[in-house]
């Protein structure tokens, strides 16, 4: 018998967040310029492993994605069992920046999906000088639940099969049937009351809504992309998004939902290389 090494590493490292002391995890493939990816609500880095195992694309980009606190193989801070989990963008802005810092990624291009997508576009007119562009997946500037949060924390229900509920109506019906339950099975993984907490930023803050005008594509481009399947953040929301932000692009990807890099490797794959090539290569520009 024999098998085969992906060509992703994993590692730990230690930050100080909000004064508090974190052990996260983060992987990474490849060499060149650097685009760091952000998973979506209660889920974890896995999301990324297709495109992190691309041999093509990262010939000439090292893409690093890194699992939240509280997710995946990032452990809570000490005295978790204690507190209650809500994300806030705060705490999100703060995460990012540090994990740029800590790891010397210089102006990284920063990808995001779902929550992800929608820190990625606060950090575009927080923080633009930080990063090279942004690549906004499943993203809007406001996006209220239609749906009560509570019920993914609850002592009567199963938070994780919920939430993998939940999620399969965002799915694609185009999705390979693997990849929809590969995709199902982080969400049944995810820690009690973290999707919630996670729901709480998305559907909860609307600060975003007056930082748009605040984006200067001319200084760090802004890409927008979501499915036509998904029902969360839907086309005309990301639509509406995209028109409130001078000068940013949007792709409706065909055939995908809310999860595209996770629940359809393939079909999201040549949306996500025209999305790269918007993006200026920071390290290959200041030579």
């Amino acid at each position: 018998m024999s098998g085969t090494i992906e060509a992703i590493t994993g590692r730990y490292l230690k930050l100080e967040l909000g004064g508090r002391a974190h052990r996260v995890y983060f992987e990474e493939a490849g060499q060149g310029r650097p685009v760091l990816c952000l998973h979506t609500a209660g889920a974890d880095t896995r999301q990324w492993r297709h495109l992190l195992n691309d041999a093509e694309l990262t010939s000439s980009n090292r893409l690093v994605a890194f699992d939240m606190p509280w997710h995946g193989k990032s452990l809570p801070p000490e005295g978790f069992e204690t507190e209650e989990y809500l994300l806030t963008t705060e705490a999100y802005v703060e995460t990012v920046l540090a994990m740029v810092e800590t790891l010397g990624l210089e102006r990284p291009v920063l990808a995001g999906c779902s929550m992800g997508g929608r820190i990625a576009l606060q950090l575009a007119a927080l923080h633009p000088e930080r990063f090279s562009g942004f690549i906004a997946i499943e993203a809007s500037d406001f996006q209220p639940a239609w749906y009560d949060i509570d019920w993914f924390h609850r002592p009567d229900a199963h938070g994780g099969e919920m939430g993998a509920a939940l999620v399969s109506a965002n799915i694609s019906p185009h999705a390979p049937e693997a990849e929809r339950w590969n995709t199902q099975w982080m969400f049944m993984q995810s820690g009690p009351g973290v999707f919630r907490g996670d729901l709480s930023f998305y559907t909860r803050d609307d600060s975003l809504i007056g930082r748009l005008g605040d984006i200067d594509t001319a200084r760090t481009p802004v890409h927008l992309m979501v499915g036509a399947y998904d029902l969360t953040c839907t086309p005309e929301d990301a639509r509406r998004t995209a028109d409130a932000i001078p000068g940013a692009t949007l792709a409706v990807m065909d055939e995908l939902g809310h999860f595209p890099m996770s629940e359809h490797p393939e079909g999201f794959r040549p949306y996500f290389l025209a999305a790269l090539a918007r993006m200026p290569d920071a390290a290959r520009r200041a030579a």
